[in-house]
């Protein structure tokens, strides 16, 4: 499904308030399956809310009989007080028995709404480890974490209380509608004619203000990809004068975001004093119209009491109305981008398959073709062979396909066309997390998580000793570093401040080390350290690589000289291959990259 992109509020085409009354639709049906878990307990709690609601409107008429017992009593001067009495304690106990029900089903929304948003929360969380990596490329950050946290937030807050407000308000106000008929039905006329125009401008503004609901969590989302955009790299910003252009483009987000939200917000605020001045007003409209009845003896001076009350009553749920369906747009608008998230399309996954007993580690390219949309082929018809042990480095110009390659043979994507064997057997074959465990990994880009040292170099691997964490940490210089920290490997670390990008880099090629996986994958696992880390994380990792198959990406070639074979990579094709030697006799496309590097040098 095609982001949308909120223009600022206007109106849109001519079809957008028809697609938003059809988005709102489908968002709450998306809703009410997606609770399906919860249906007795919802029912159980609207049922509760009903009944509750409905022993409220018992009480006018009793409060009807008690005034004219008292107006009798009064006249005739032989008070009646144990009617009096009778009808009070009854209305106390039926008060408290609605007091009760409501409070019952107070804690059954609460509990359905926040399980049913935590349990979307897991669902997006399981959701975000099956989506194409291709979905990241194109969305934000702070726009998926703004799904995970404001949308579903915004469900478990509004939905409790919309839900059960709309059917206690619609009770209340057929309940009343039904008693002020019994009553009297004249004065139920008046009464439901002077709330008539507050329906309609109600259903006026709810269809005008749900657009704004929908722009408000879209560009609440855009404002939260920005500021994790921009505060995450803040030094570059900085660095590169980029304040102004970014505070301009935080100023254009926070404007729309302000607009929307404003438009939202007013003409959803509109409803309440709107309702509470229709409700005034047929409350005004009833006292006159039974004043006149009443002095024509149309009917008694208890009943006009009772009116009055049911008025209220019949009016009340009127603002509740209001006030629920301003709720229910908010969940609307928050749960179309919950469950456009959730329907993206998943990776293929399967979910049972046995790993491959000891894996030797040949890898075979079959005229393998990728790309990241159907007019961007990136890797056209690639094809190779790697025997077991081999350490093949993969070079070649940006945009050559080099990391595509990488992402392909970890089964980030799969290929479009062509094949990748592992030991003859297909990667297709099987399950994403069985070639996962097949390769170590170091990558370019490193990632340090809040956990000590220790914990950062075992990530995810069971049984791991102390001294494998300090051998490892050893083998690629780190290990004086840790020991000088306060609590040596027990250290807890964060990706910010507390490690160079040097350190942060051993710290994963370490964490490579304990893996200890059949495969390696290097992608210029050295950029970020200097010449003499270099030369000993180079030593490390050429025992790491003994007896294990490796694919080394790099730019700088004087790394990977040693290498057992080297793929020239060009325009996503191999154009050369062989040793260092032998392709710098060859004198062509690797030899013109290897001597540039040199081109310059004093």
């Amino acid at each position: 499904m095609s982001p949308r992109h909120p223009g600022g509020g206007g109106s849109g085409g001519p079809g957008a308030p028809q697609e938003k009354a059809d988005d709102f639709r489908k968002a709450w049906k998306s809703m009410f399956a997606y609770m399906g878990g919860f249906r007795r307990q919802l029912v159980a709690a609207l049922i509760l809310a009903a009944v509750g609601t409905a022993l409220t409107l018992v009480g006018p008429n009793k409060l009807s009989e008690m005034t004219d017992i008292i107006k009798d009593s009064l006249i005739t001067g032989n008070p009646d007080l144990a009617a009096v009495a009778s009808i009070g304690v009854f209305l106390i106990a039926v008060y408290l028995i609605s007091a009760a029900l409501t409070l019952i089903q107070n804690y059954i929304m609460a509990t359905v709404s926040q399980r049913t948003a935590g349990s979307l929360r897991t669902d997006i969380s399981r959701k975000i480890n099956r989506l194409h990596l291709g979905y990241f490329d194109r969305s934000s950050t702070g726009d998926v974490l703004s799904r995970v946290t404001n949308d579903a937030d915004t469900i478990g807050q509004s939905m409790n209380q919309s839900i059960s407000t709309l059917v206690t308000a619609v009770t209340l106000l057929v309940g009343s509608l039904v008693m002020m008929t019994v009553t009297n039905a004249v004065m139920m006329t008046v009464a439901v004619l002077s709330t008539v125009f507050g329906f309609g401008l109600m259903s006026v503004i709810m269809k005008r203000s749900q657009k704004y609901f929908a722009m408000q969590q879209e560009n609440l989302g855009s404002m939260n990809g920005h500021v994790e955009e921009i505060y995450s790299a803040h030094i570059t910003v900085k660095a590169y004068n980029g304040e102004k252009k970014a505070k301009e483009e935080f100023d254009r987000i926070n404007g729309e975001l302000f607009r929307s939200a404003f438009r939202s917000q007013f003409l959803s605020g509109m409803m309440m004093p709107l309702m509470n001045f229709v409700g005034n007003f047929g409350y005004v409209a009833v006292c006159v119209a039974g004043a006149v009845l009443v002095m024509e003896g149309a009917m008694t001076f208890g009943v006009i009491v009772a009116f009055m009350v049911y008025v209220r009553l019949f009016t009340q749920p009127l603002s509740q109305i209001a006030q629920a369906v301003v709720g229910m747009q908010a969940v609307a608008a928050a749960a179309e981008r919950v469950f456009d998230f959730l329907e993206e399309e998943e990776m293929e996954e399967e979910e049972e398959g046995e790993a491959l007993q000891e894996v030797k580690g040949s890898v075979e390219f079959r005229d393998v073709r990728f790309g990241y949309g159907p007019d961007k082929e990136v890797i056209k018809g690639f094809s190779a062979y790697v025997s077991p042990g081999q350490k093949v480095a993969v070079v070649g110009p940006t945009g050559a396909g080099k990391t595509t390659l990488v992402n392909l043979l970890m089964r980030f994507y799969d290929p479009t066309g062509g094949d990748i064997l592992i030991d003859g057997t297909s990667v297709k074959d099987l399950p994403r997390h069985r070639v996962h465990e097949m390769f170590c990994m170091v990558l370019q880009d490193t990632w340090i998580f809040e956990g000590t040292v220790r914990e950062n170099v075992a990530y995810c691997k069971e049984d791991v000793s102390d001294e494998d964490v300090e051998r490892a940490c050893r083998a690629v210089g780190i290990h004086h570093f840790v020991m000088t920290l306060p609590d040596g490997y027990d250290t807890v670390l964060s990706d910010r401040g507390t490690l160079s990008a040097g350190q942060r880099q051993q710290i994963t090629i370490a964490r490579a080390m304990v893996e200890d996986s059949p495969l390696l994958i290097l992608d210029e696992a050295t950029s970020s350290v200097d010449t003499r880390t270099e030369r000993i994380i180079q030593e490390a990792m050429d025992r790491l690589t003994e007896k294990r198959t490796s694919f080394v990406i790099a730019h700088r070639l004087s790394t990977i000289r040693n290498a057992d074979i080297i793929l020239v990579m060009r325009d996503g094709n191999i154009v050369e291959k062989g040793s260092h030697t032998e392709l710098l006799a060859l004198g062509g496309f690797y030899s013109e990259l290897y001597n540039s590097q040199f081109e310059n040098a004093i």
